[in-house]
């Protein structure tokens, strides 16, 4: 007998394509059907058959205090109740930006807009713009929406899917991309030196959350600003995963960088969909109405967004559940060595704040091609196993888990043991 979700999905596909609306959702990577969601509630996922999850997705990041915060429903309902979308300026995003700028001094000025996608695609036409270069260089592996000038060498469900990128990009917007290496800035000091005055932008995930979750070495953000200091080429920050998240300042915060431009999501929707991109006044004056490079949203600055984003930023600049966090993601990190050396084994984990990721290969993972030596046919039987015990992760090796404020330590316990039980089902 069907379960509700394969019910769910066969119906999917008569009329989405591949029965999702975003690819990683398919399950296709880890080699089963995807699970129907109900509901959420703090640390649990409810799905359509009833079963109760611990959720370490959070909806791929957004989510820190958990699902159905109880503040942040009131403050939708409240705001609903006003209307949900008027296409016309309102005082909210004032508010919300003058917030984000006290929090990211290097954002000076600030445009919202509806998604991570949307941000840095925004981004990288304002530095083209403000620099008139066209070339941008990228990192291998580092994901920033599905922008054209980004599905070159991309990670998130690009990597998972196992796509070389994707067919509708054209050549020349893959000559002016250019690729470094993450953790290399030689690589990145070549492409300067190689493409002189002709490169507008470096956009990086300071931490990498896109290929699972990779750490920058010591002193590789601070030569990287350096250098396109040096060069005359903005610097732009996508801290669409990490804003917000590995610090209520964000990684810009924690490793003391500044940038020229910065991407957020995620977190500053509380839930809704969201995105904004600020910097120094001097580039963001060349932005329209007030300049000549062009950007708009019908549905940019809506309401409810910024009112859950607002309440959700508000919440954590005033409560700071970021030493807690920090305590889960230790006690998680822990816990999932112990396992490891009961059983005999040693795969490579990664993990900064309350983000994580364990990596199925015996390496250390400092560089993309080390996050490609994964087995992934084993994380895909780990997954499994875990889905079974009623532990919800992104169904892909290279995806970040998140821990919420709303997990509990008894939470992260049950996940542990939960961990010992499914890695010894697959070794």
């Amino acid at each position: 007998m069907n379960s509700l979700s394969e019910t769910y999905f066969a119906e999917a596909k008569k009329y989405i394509p591949g029965g999702v609306n975003s690819p990683v959702r398919a399950f296709s990577s880890v080699g089963l059907n995807p699970v129907y969601i109900d509901r959420g509630e703090g640390s649990r996922l409810f799905d359509v058959d009833g079963n109760e999850y611990i959720d370490y997705v959070g909806s791929w990041g957004p989510l820190i205090l958990g699902h159905a915060d109880k503040r942040i429903q009131e403050t939708i309902q409240k705001t609903i109740a006003r209307g949900t979308s008027f296409g016309a300026n309102t005082e909210i995003e004032v508010r919300f930006a003058r917030l984000i700028s006290e929090i990211y001094p290097s954002m000076e000025r600030i445009r919202m807009v509806n998604s991570g996608t949307e941000a840095t695609m925004s981004a990288v036409r304002l530095a083209r713009g403000y620099t008139g270069r066209d070339k941008i260089i990228k990192f291998e592996g580092c994901y920033h929406g599905h922008g054209d000038s980004f599905l070159i060498k991309a990670g998130s469900g690009v990597l998972t899917l196992g796509l070389p990128g994707s067919p509708g990009i054209t050549r020349g917007t893959a000559a002016d991309t250019l690729i470094a290496e993450y953790n290399n800035l030689d690589s990145v000091k070549e492409l300067l030196l190689a493409n002189k005055d002709e490169i507008a932008a470096v956009i990086i995930e300071p931490v990498m959350g896109n290929a699972g979750l990779i750490l920058p070495q010591e002193g590789f953000l601070k030569g990287l600003r350096e250098l396109t200091e040096t060069e005359n080429t903005l610097l732009i920050f996508d801290e669409v995963i990490t804003g917000f998240r590995l610090a209520l300042g964000g990684a810009q915060q924690v490793y003391g960088i500044r940038p020229d431009l910065t991407c957020l999501g995620k977190i500053i929707g509380g839930g809704f969909p969201v995105g904004a991109f600020g910097g120094a006044r001097r580039i963001m004056e060349h932005l329209a109405p007030e300049g000549p490079v062009y950007q708009a949203g019908t549905l940019a600055g809506n309401p409810v967004a910024m009112q859950a984003g607002y309440r959700t930023v508000q919440i954590l600049r005033d409560e700071n559940p970021y030493p807690a966090l920090e305590e889960k993601g230790q006690a998680l990190e822990r816990g999932f060595k112990e396992n490891q050396s009961k059983l005999g084994v040693s795969f490579a984990q990664n993990r900064a704040g309350s983000m994580f990721c364990r990596f199925f290969t015996g390496r250390n993972v400092e560089f993309y091609r080390d996050a490609m030596s994964a087995d992934t046919k084993l994380f895909s039987r780990y997954f499994a196993q875990m889905l079974t015990r009623g532990i919800y992760m992104a169904p892909s090796q290279f995806e970040t888990g998140f821990v919420s404020a709303a997990h509990s330590l008894q939470d992260i316990k049950i996940t542990i043991a939960a961990d010992y039980d499914s890695l010894k089902a697959v070794i």
